[in-house]
């Protein structure tokens, strides 16, 4: 068993909440801007003292409403200013925020509105208040629905004019730091959703600590940050309130469609992403070099960042034709990087799956460095992570400050700190199952090194045993094929079987560029090309890249390609794109076996 902590760099108020964060910076920074939000197209920046005055007036709406201290209301809604604005608002009543993702299934609306008791909800459009409405029946507990796309935030400041400060000032101060903020409930990969009451102790020591140990790229007035992460997800939430503490401006975007653009325009100092976002501006990259004839200069360029990033961790740092050849390049690849990326950042924070050592390497290389961090829904997001001063790629980096990661004699990591959940919500059951004297059992599998840096390497329940007896984690072969350009989603299979095989989904995007660059009929699909050899070829080369990562016992000696795509509408991946084995496993099963006999 192996331990590890660092002190606290950030003291928790014994009595406060969230809200005396907002007031705080109206008292200390009234001109600097908190927020910027886009208003018919162009870019508004929006006051600390502004920010208060809206939230204030949404609180004594949501008061004059009959929402009274520790009761629930639910937001749903895509990442959009008035989320936030809700937020701080709901806190200033006196409320729980209970968040619901926009692209919810009715099923899974009715349990999280029902299981939290919540008395209100806040929904963006006519077509989630309809979903709503449907269910009322089923919600005897739900008092209000408004909508944001209707004009929720101006009915509720009306409706609010006549509450007044005292009464404002008694729900705003009701809850204490270990009263529960917020309940997410998590993805569901298996089950129901179990919903995490999160306490504004818990926001308090992981931002707070965030915020001091990244210093650096969270300096008021000058840093902002692009949030496009959804907020109904904990990581979404950890970015704007650490935005809120710092404070530093914080933009909104709902999706990732525009994203180049709204890098361009917003020009943020800090990005916060997954993997696949990241993945994603390196494969386009890369993919736009090769048609303009340049691939190989692309190629020699991202060979020599790597090569670059790799060499600074060694004494006496890149020799000087290595020196020379990142000069050139930085010129010439790097900086045109740099400016997709918004032109301002250097750093970005990656969470929610692996980014795989290379493509860290890649980007340190071009000078944006990535720095990977790991946490889950009942750890406040992030429960460790790289600093900007102390960094080991591949690793998930040091505990958060504060806080203790242990490493079981089984290789689960264990955690302890004032930022982990309550516990479940009307689940003491399960609660009692992960947490035992003070320890949260992730069920996740690690390691930790000398210097307390953790690397995760799978999850307890996903470990394949296959029929030699051999344990298979899957996610560390799947990161990397899933790291192909050509790949949007892969599943290794192998349980009780002789060999260890994967199902795989072909990314649409490029696979319309793949075809086109080889001479394949103008609209093929996956179903069209599954059989065809080259596409094969190519598949098998992200294969083999996965297969460089593990022994050969662990290795995939079979694939297949699915004609059809994960997503969350398919009930395949969760709303944070974890993918939910159970029913992939059940929705191929055919598949599965013919790869084991045919």
């Amino acid at each position: 068993m192996r331990e590890f902590s660092l002190p606290a760099l950030y003291e928790v108020p014994a009595d406060g909440n969230l809200t005396d964060l907002i007031r705080r910076n109206a008292s200390l920074h009234p001109e600097v801007a908190v927020v910027t939000r886009r208003v018919d197209g162009v870019w508004r920046d929006v006051t600390s003292v502004e920010f208060l005055a809206e939230v204030t007036a949404v609180a004594k709406g949501l008061i004059a409403a009959g929402i009274r201290p520790g009761e629930r209301v639910a937001l749903m809604s895509r990442t959009r200013y008035e989320w936030t604005l809700l937020d701080f608002a709901i806190w200033s009543a006196g409320g729980v925020v209970v968040p619901v993702y926009e692209t919810s299934s009715p099923e899974q609306v009715r349990w999280i509105l029902g299981d939290s008791g919540a008395v209100a909800c806040v929904v963006e459009t006519s077509g989630h208040e309809a979903l709503v409405a449907s269910l009322r029946a089923e919600l005897p507990a739900l008092r209000h629905v408004w909508q944001f796309d209707a004009g929720a935030v101006a009915e509720l400041g009306r409706a609010g004019a006549g509450v007044g400060d005292a009464l404002l000032a008694e729900h705003t101060t009701a809850a204490r730091a270990d009263d529960p903020a917020t309940i997410v409930y998590t993805s569901g990969t298996t089950g129901r959703p179990k919903g995490c009451v999160l306490s504004h102790r818990s926001f308090f020591a992981e931002c707070g600590n965030v915020v001091e140990r990244l210093k650096p790229v969270f300096v008021p007035g000058e840093s902002s940050i692009l949030l496009f992460l959804p907020l109904a997800h904990v990581f979404g939430r950890l970015v704007e309130v650490a935005a809120v503490l710092a404070p530093i401006k914080l933009a909104h975007v709902p999706d990732v469609k525009n994203l180049t653009d709204d890098l361009g325009e917003v020009r943020p100092k800090l990005l916060l992403g997954v993997p696949r976002v990241f993945e994603k501006v390196y494969n386009s990259a890369r993919a736009k070099a090769q048609a303009d004839g340049k691939g190989r200069i692309f190629d020699r360029a991202a060979d020599t960042a790597i090569a670059y990033s790799r060499a600074l961790g060694t004494p006496g740092g890149p020799g000087l034709g290595l020196r020379l050849r990142h000069r050139l390049f930085d010129k010439l690849v790097y900086g045109k990087l740099r400016a997709v990326l918004g032109g301002r950042a250097t750093h970005a924070i990656s969470g929610g799956a692996p980014l795989g050592e290379r493509l860290g390497h890649f980007y340190r290389g071009i000078g944006f460095t990535v720095l990977e961090g790991y946490g889950l829904t009942e750890t406040c997001a992030a429960t460790a992570f790289n600093s900007l001063e102390r960094q080991k790629i591949g690793s998930v980096g040091q505990p958060l400050p504060g806080s203790t990661v242990r490493v079981a004699d089984d290789g689960e990591v264990l955690l302890h700190g004032e930022h982990l959940f309550s516990g479940y919500w009307n689940n003491p059951a399960a609660t009692e199952e992960v947490m035992a004297d003070g320890w949260f059992h992730t069920g996740d599998i690690g390691a930790l090194d000398e210097e307390g840096f953790l690397t995760i390497t799978g999850r307890k329940k996903e470990i394949l045993v296959t029929a030699g007896g051999k344990n298979v984690a899957p996610a560390v072969i799947e990161d990397r094929i899933r790291a192909h350009p050509l790949v949007a989603e892969t599943m290794v299979v192998g349980d009780a079987r002789p060999f260890v095989a994967a199902l795989v989904t072909l990314d649409e995007e490029f696979l319309v560029r793949w075809a086109r660059e080889n001479g394949k009929p103008a609209g093929s699909t996956a179903a069209d090309l599954a059989a065809d050899a080259d596409l094969l070829a190519a598949v098998q080369q992200a294969v083999d890249d996965g297969n460089a990562a593990v022994s050969k016992a662990e290795s995939v000696r079979r694939f297949r390609i699915l004609p059809v795509q994960f997503t969350e509408d398919s009930g395949h991946l969760t709303p944070s794109l974890k993918l939910k084995r159970g029913v992939v496993a059940k929705d191929f099963a055919a598949e599965i076996e013919a790869l084991y006999t045919k």
